[in-house]
């Protein structure tokens, strides 16, 4: 009850997870809100504005793209990708680098050398570019854009993992564990990584957004989301030559990825505050 206490407080954090609510309830809800069908067409109704822009009565309230495609029912079926991109990754990442940075912390020596030398190399290469790289060789699509964040993202959970078990495993409550016969694995799981899951989850939540941006860079580039799925990137990209005559079929799927991300990160630096002793202090 505390930590729901202290996050009540936080002004930041109410604000940021009630938007983030809102976007998941907007995803869920997505065939019921939605007044269009995500891929349906009408060609005479294409590139109109919004309706608070034309005289009030347009039947799209965020406007058509070029294909007469409604951009309000296409921003809230790509929430749903947004969305599941950013949590599989991080999940994945997360349980990855958690184990892997627990292992390499615990056991040291050449585990730990062989683990780091890998995360060194991986952190050499810019992520966007190390992304693109993956996409081109294993192809676009869902599950293979969660494979490719996940081939680099992996490495700051490691990182943080094992410099937290390095500080951990030295301390007197690991000392004990040890003289009474706790094994390995018994004294990572329920031992250190109860005193250090904090830090990952901040971590998890700030790099969602993240993920986030990835995503949309990657359906941009047409390397992402295939173009029949609605995808926040591929909606930036399809309204880039029209900014001129039809700025809203751009701007405002462009809009709806930075206030998801903005929530995100104003949650994550909350939870940060809430969870660290020393920011409480």
């Amino acid at each position: 009850m505390g930590f729901w206490r202290r996050l009540i407080s936080h002004p930041g954090a109410v604000v940021g997870l009630v938007v983030i609510l809102l976007y998941i309830l907007a995803a869920l809800l997505a065939p019921w809100i939605a007044p269009y069908g995500p891929r349906e067409m009408v060609l005479a109704d294409r590139l109109k504005p919004p309706a608070f822009v034309d005289d009030g009565t347009a039947a799209h309230l965020l406007g058509t793209d070029q294909l007469g495609q409604d951009i309000f029912t296409r921003i809230l079926y790509g929430a749903r990708v947004s969305l599941a991109v950013g949590l599989i990754s991080v999940a994945i990442s997360l349980t990855v680098g958690t184990v892997l940075g627990c292992v390499a912390g615990y056991w040291r020596g050449w585990v730990d050398r062989i683990l780091s030398r890998v995360a060194d190399l991986l952190m050499g290469f810019p992520y966007l570019l190390f992304t693109i790289f993956a996409m081109a060789v294993i192809g676009p699509g869902f599950g293979n854009l969660i494979i490719a964040l996940c081939l680099k993202a992996w490495v700051e959970f490691f990182r943080l993992a094992r410099g937290e078990m390095l500080t951990e495993g030295t301390k007197e409550y690991v000392e004990a564990a040890r003289a009474l016969g706790r094994g390995p694995v018994a004294i990572i799981a329920g031992e250190v990584l109860p005193n250090i899951i904090h830090s990952l989850l901040v971590l998890a939540t700030l790099r969602m957004g993240y993920m986030i941006i990835m995503e949309a860079s990657l359906s941009f580039l047409g390397l992402g989301i295939p173009p029949s799925i609605p995808a926040w990137g591929s909606m930036v990209n399809a309204g880039r030559d029209q900014m001129l005559n039809a700025w809203w079929v751009a701007t405002m799927p462009g809009l709806a990825i930075v206030g998801l991300v903005l929530a995100i990160n104003m949650f994550g630096e909350g939870l940060r505050d809430v969870l660290d002793p020393r920011m409480r202090r």
